[in-house]
């Protein structure tokens, strides 16, 4: 099945939902099988280690180091990995409200992770992002 490519379209349908919890990124050593049973929510391999996200009380039960608690918002449109705008428009709508925005692509939906204490504003911002475009 095939997302959506249209940027104004997209836009309109975002339906943005808060997901319960906290969210932490962290840097380990290993590979991601020696993490697997955490079953973090994404992981990225860089040459300084791997990068989890993960719960936060996944993170503190394993002991890990990180700095900031992050709340997850899923854009639940399915838009296309070879849509152009999508993540350009919503970064720059948090941006201008100083909300940082750590976007993350899975096949069917875009993940936004934001500070815990501006997830609340954030989700406004991304509710009224399709009433932009009418």
């Amino acid at each position: 099945m095939n997302g959506i490519v249209d940027l104004a379209t997209l836009l309109k349908s975002l339906v943005p939902q808060l997901v319960d919890g906290d969210y932490v990124f962290c840097s380990v050593s290993g590979s991601i099988s020696d993490h697997a049973s955490l079953e973090p929510v994404a992981a990225i391999r860089e040459p300084e280690g791997l990068t989890l996200i993960l719960p936060a009380a996944v993170a503190e039960r394993e002991g890990f180091d990180f700095n900031q608690r992050y709340r997850q918002i899923t854009l639940t449109v399915h838009s296309s990995l070879e849509a152009v705008g999508l993540t350009a428009a919503v970064s720059a709508v948090l941006a201008d409200s100083n909300i940082p925005a750590n976007i993350v692509a899975g096949y069917y939906h875009d993940h936004i992770f934001v500070p815990r204490d501006k997830a609340d504003k954030a989700l406004q911002i991304l509710n009224r992002l399709g009433d932009s475009t009418e």
